[in-house]
C-alpha cells in the first residue's frame, strides 16, 4: 500500500477494506494441508478461491459468473444471498473433488454477514470444514 494520509484512508471505503484485509492476512496463512479460502465481494457478484500460500497456487475457484451459475434464479427476496450460497456450495464440492477437506477462512476485510456468510455456509454444506 502506498503512503497515504490517515485522513485519505478514513475517507475511502475501499482503502478501509484494504487495511482490514491486510490485518486479516497478517494472521491467516494457507498451507498445503489447510489452504486459505479467500472471498471477494463486489456489488453484483461474489467469488472465492482456495489458495495454497506456500506454493502460491490457486487450488479451486468459483464465482457467480461461472457457467454453472449463470442461469441461477433465486426464489426469495435476497437473490444475491441465495446466489452466494449456491456459489459457496459448488466451491466446496470442487474443493472436495480436489482432495481438500479443511480450510482457513479469509473474509477479505468484509464483515461476516450477508453474502459473505452465505458463501461460507454454502462452502460448509459443500463439504469443507473451517
Amino acid at each position: 500500500m502506498s503512503r497515504l494520509k490517515l485522513s485519505e484512508i478514513r475517507k475511502s471505503r475501499r482503502l478501509q477494506r484494504t487495511r482490514r484485509h491486510f490485518r486479516v492476512r497478517n494472521k491467516v496463512h494457507g498451507s498445503a494441508e489447510r489452504p486459505r479460502l479467500v472471498v471477494f465481494r463486489s456489488n453484483r457478484n461474489i467469488e472465492g478461491q482456495v489458495v495454497d500460500d506456500d506454493a502460491g497456487v490457486t487450488l479451486a475457484g468459483m464465482s457467480t459468473l461461472t457457467a454453472e451459475l449463470r442461469g441461477f434464479e433465486g426464489e426469495g427476496k435476497s437473490r444475491k444471498v441465495e446466489h452466494a450460497f449456491a456459489a459457496g456450495k459448488l466451491l466446496g464440492q470442487r474443493a472436495r473433488e480436489a482432495g481438500i477437506e479443511t480450510v482457513v477462512f479469509d473474509r477479505g476485510g468484509y464483515k461476516y454477514h450477508g453474502r459473505v456468510k452465505a458463501f461460507a455456509d454454502g462452502a460448509r454444506e459443500g463439504g469443507l470444514r473451517f
